[in-house]
């Protein structure tokens, strides 16, 4: 029995919806850039599953590699080949992994990252960023989406259901303000046990020098800096942010691509760090860490198959002119139609922010743009053919000219639409 989808989900599922997209769209299947829902309307999807599907859905290596593993088995709780491999293939890609750690999803990563640090260090506080999105642990959640903005570096929490005490354990700065950030790692470097940034935060790059700063404020003072990559990892480059931007870490969080579409996540980085995860380190200093699927050997053939994709000649080139020709049709009908807006982001991931009269450095001028006029855009595109989320446009491998054509085009018209 189908029937009506909405409907039914509706009955069985808290506000209708398995809480990341709205309850009214269903999607049936997925074929390269395309998506299909459950009215039979099709949608280039620059959703991609929220970034895993850089390579397009139903890719046939990918599919390929999984049907021969489904053969021998899907998950054994135990070391496995792939996974194995998959560790390899990190480590000679990202420049701070030399040891791996699997778990099941990107806000597992985020949790077990911090987790570390603090086994390491033997202290209790995390330094983040404003803005900058962990996953959906408690000291992730804190200033994430913050509409009444606290005072630096005290967090606010952005959900019921946090113990206070959590905001004893979390300093918050404002991303791209390096002295800052500096002075307040230097004022409590004592009591620190990490800092974790998206390199990338959000869609806003950092400014010039900024993660040079962090980097050499960390290292000043032996305290881990912590690259959360799950979004940027083998998207912005092969080696992720750290390649692109040219700073290393001390540890990266992984996940979306390096699972093909299937839920793996990992944390990377270096091996005396890592350490705190083997019984070796000793009752004090061991973290356990213990996970039903973590490193199943499904999802690490489909990231192996798509790892191996990414490294064919070209592949990232060709993502980097789709996204340059998506982000130049958009720039001109924003100036044909005199509309104050920017595009923000770089061409693998980035979307047009309306409103703002220069580009965002940080999560508070992200809070003065025209969220009206967003959504109405992002609701034409929709009706369209064109599907992304709130605030991103993830490009990938899967997308080409006729997709860049057919979103220039309902783009223009979306935006007639919602200044009419």
């Amino acid at each position: 029995m189908d029937g009506d989808w909405s409907a039914r989900a509706a009955e069985v599922l808290p506000g209708g919806s398995l809480g990341n997209m709205g309850g009214d769209l269903t999607i049936v299947e997925g074929t390269g850039s395309r998506v299909r829902d459950d009215a039979g309307r099709e949608y280039v999807d620059f959703l991609l599953g929220s970034g895993p599907m850089f390579v397009g859905h139903a890719h046939p290596e990918v599919n390929e590699a999984v049907r021969r593993q489904l053969a021998r088995g899907t998950t054994f709780f135990a070391n496995n080949p792939a996974a194995i491999e998959l560790a390899e293939a990190i480590r000679d890609a990202v420049p701070c992994a030399r040891q791996v750690r699997f778990l099941a999803s990107g806000t597992e990563a985020d949790m077990y990252a911090m987790r570390i640090v603090r086994a390491f260090r033997g202290r209790e506080l995390i330094l983040k960023f404003e803005g900058g999105y962990h996953g959906m642990s408690d000291p992730a959640l804190m200033s994430l989406w913050a509409r009444r903005p606290g005072n630096f570096p005290r967090p606010v929490p952005d959900s019921a259901g946090i113990p206070r005490a959590v905001q004893d354990q979390v300093l918050v700065a404002p991303f791209n303000d390096a002295a800052g950030a500096a002075a307040l790692i230097d004022s409590r470097a004592e009591e620190i046990a990490g800092v974790i940034v998206e390199p990338l935060q959000r869609l806003i790059p950092p400014a010039p020098g900024f993660l040079e700063t962090l980097r050499e404020a960390t290292a000043r003072h032996g305290i881990p800096l912590i690259f959360d990559e799950v979004v940027t990892g083998f998207r912005l480059a092969y080696g992720g942010a750290q390649e692109a931007f040219g700073v290393t870490p001390d540890l990266c969080t992984l996940g979306k691509i390096i699972g093909g579409g299937f839920p793996l996540a990992a944390v990377a980085g270096r091996a005396d760090i890592l350490a705190v995860l083997d019984r070796a380190a000793g009752e004090d200093r061991f973290c356990p860490q213990i996970g039903t699927l973590s490193g199943n050997p499904v999802a690490c053939v489909a990231g192996l198959a798509t790892l191996a994709i990414l490294r064919r000649p070209g592949a990232y080139a060709a993502v980097e002119a789709t996204g340059r020709a998506l982000m130049a049709g958009m720039e001109a009908a924003l100036r044909r139609r005199g509309i104050a807006a920017g595009i923000v982001g770089l061409p693998a991931l980035f979307d047009v922010v309306f409103g703002l009269d220069a580009p965002p450095r940080n999560h508070r001028d992200m809070l003065r743009a025209d969220a009206a006029l967003q959504r109405a855009v992002n609701a034409g595109l929709r009706a369209r053919g064109v599907l992304k989320g709130e605030s991103k446009y993830y490009v990938g491998l899967c997308h080409d000219a006729a997709d860049v054509a057919l979103t220039l085009a309902a783009f223009e018209e979306s935006l007639a639409a919602a200044r009419a």
